[in-house]
């Protein structure tokens, strides 16, 4: 015992050595990174918003006319309107779907779990588009499937009603993801005392099922509330005359070049996505909470009728978001739609439409890529300091706090803070501005909360004496690291490298303010050749897209298999 409270008091009290210093050092400037990239351009947001445009301070101005200009304040109601429609109906049909794949035995759950996934490799242009192409005044169902029917549908699209649908299909992937993490967890000897209590199975479900899962639809709703709140991509294709909060922000900084009241738009944006935001943490919390080490796995019982019924409920959510998928794949090699169905694929040389060739999607895949790998690094890096560091246990506490933040942030938002903070000429970042370096900057800081979280979970998972033993060892923690730490966490590294290819491939909202002329985005074209009437263009160039973020996903998924196969025969080898 003497031994070791001499070992533990010279380890309190050792002198820092060199790789002491240099990790205390990253730490701090990992935060001031964190700092740099994200507050300070918030703040010039907040700025802008009190002044007029020749940049005199006018207090409240500029809120005060917001509300007292009833088109503007319209289009503040009408957004309340389609984020809540939305998450009502994207919660229910979520949690439906996710209680069929965790809760019976019906067959097909290994597709019905693909194809909910599918909207999140697409632009959400592209759920605009398509319903254009199924319900537009030229669409299939509208002209009775080319005159084949003897009447056609017309939902009068273009507006509120296509908003939320495009919005619904968007957010349907978060909320079920979400839903069936819960219901999965759900302890299932709740269910056995209720059952031993001779309570019925609706009585079972409201006093069991929908209490335990509580936390996870408040998340879900919230989640989907936010992203309808500030997506710009669908209201901008579909919304015609229908004006939201993001819509508003385009006009007044692109269409108007007033500023001051883009950045007043776009702190409207952002309070409720900072309120969902601290509502979802505290959800979060909450979820863990009610999980103890004795829960045990829900166990599916027999059941044929419910089965068929929620195999025929799946089926029919995974036609209405394949459809419109493979509408749009048809309407891109469809000749002249809707007169010359021939096939072609003269829309994909995008030489004489807005887009002027290949170059967007070619930009595209090169931020996505940077930003794949830049983000991935600086991401595992700034989480492994955080949590694995020594020291400076406050500036740590503020690393977390910023890294999450950006969780709470509209894209929009992000994107119009760039441009006051980054365009200014006694900034010694300007020369970033107009530059793919900028695009690649803005997507990582927008992305980040997600991975961060990832790569803490996976950090948090690896045995704590992995540090401690190479620290009496004197292996300096960047040997640690590279050759202990990022070998064990290959599996969450490739997930966050694919998480921010994909969504970067998919951004419009965080990247529409900064590119340059030659370099264009690609969901930035779509909404340009959109806009021009070039849709059968704009529903190839959405098609190149989602190909892509599928050809990223197949890598990923063979990387990981081929990653935990090798940790498999390490361990087993180990044991031998």
């Amino acid at each position: 015992m003497a031994t070791v409270l001499r070992l533990a008091y010279r380890s309190i009290h050792r002198r820092l050595t060199a790789a002491d210093v240099m990790q205390r050092v990253l730490i701090v400037l990992a935060v001031l990174a964190l700092f740099g990239a994200l507050l300070l351009p918030l703040l010039f947001l907040f700025a802008k918003a009190f002044q007029n445009r020749a940049g005199e301070y006018i207090g409240f101005d500029n809120f005060v006319h917001y509300f007292s200009t009833s088109s503007m304040l319209r289009s503040l109601t009408n957004t309340l309107f389609v984020s809540t429609t939305t998450t009502v109906i994207s919660v229910v049909l979520a949690f439906l779907y996710a209680y069929g794949i965790i809760r019976t035995s019906m067959s097909g759950k290994r597709f019905f779990k693909s194809i909910a996934l599918l909207p999140l490799f697409a632009p959400t242009m592209m759920h605009a588009l398509s319903l254009t192409y199924l319900f537009g005044n030229q669409g299939l169902v509208t002209q009775g499937f080319f005159g084949t029917l003897p009447f056609g549908v017309n939902i009068h699209l273009y507006g509120a009603v296509g908003i939320v649908i495009s919005e619904v299909i968007y957010t349907f992937p978060q909320a079920y993801m979400i839903l069936l993490t819960v219901l999965a967890i759900t302890d299932y000897r709740l269910y056995e005392a209720s059952h031993s209590l001779g309570a019925s199975k609706w009585r079972t479900f409201y006093s069991v099922t929908l209490p335990t899962v509580r936390y996870g639809l408040i998340s879900a709703a919230f989640v989907c509330f936010t992203a309808s709140f500030i997506d710009f991509g669908a209201p901008q294709s579909i919304g015609g005359q229908y004006s939201v909060l993001a819509t508003d922000i385009y006009k007044q900084v692109i269409g108007q070049q007033n500023m001051p009241m883009g950045a007043t738009v776009g702190i409207l944006l952002t309070i409720p996505a900072i309120f969902a935001f601290i509502v979802d943490r505290f959800v979060e919390r909450k979820q863990r909470a009610t999980l103890t080490a004795k829960s045990t796995a829900y166990q599916i019982k027999p059941g044929t009728a419910r089965d068929r019924a929620y195999f025929v409920f799946c089926s029919v959510i995974a036609a209405c978001l394949l459809i419109p998928m493979l509408t749009i794949v048809y309407a891109s090699l469809v000749k002249t739609w809707p007169y010359n169905l021939g096939l072609s694929l003269r829309h994909y040389d995008f030489t004489d439409v807005a887009a002027g060739g290949m170059g967007p999607f070619k930009v595209s895949l090169q931020v996505a890529a940077l930003t794949a790998v830049v983000g991935t690094v600086v991401t595992f890096v700034f989480a492994y300091l955080i949590e694995k560091g020594r020291g400076f246990e406050r500036v740590r506490q503020i690393g977390q706090f910023l890294s999450v933040l950006p969780m709470a942030l509209p894209g929009m938002a992000l994107g119009l803070a760039y441009i006051f903070f980054f365009n200014k000429p006694d900034n010694p970042l300007n020369f970033m501005y107009g530059t793919i370096a900028i695009l690649v900057l803005v997507n990582v800081v927008h992305f980040y909360s997600v991975p961060f979280i990832t790569a803490t979970a996976s950090l948090k998972k690896l045995d704590k004496e992995i540090e401690a033993v190479s620290e009496s060892m004197n292996v300096p923690f960047y040997r640690t690291f590279l050759a202990v730490t990022v070998p064990m966490s290959l599996p969450a590294i490739l997930e966050i490298a694919m998480y921010y290819f994909v969504n970067a491939m998919v951004t419009i909202s965080a990247v529409v303010f900064l590119y340059a002329p030659n370099l264009k985005p690609a969901a930035v074209s779509i909404v340009n050749m959109d806009d021009a009437g070039d849709v059968a263009a704009a529903a190839a160039m959405s098609v190149l897209v989602v190909a892509a973020n599928l050809v990223v996903r197949f890598l990923y998924e063979a990387l990981v298999r081929g990653v935990r196969k090798r940790t498999q025969m390490w361990y087993g080898a180990a044991r031998d």
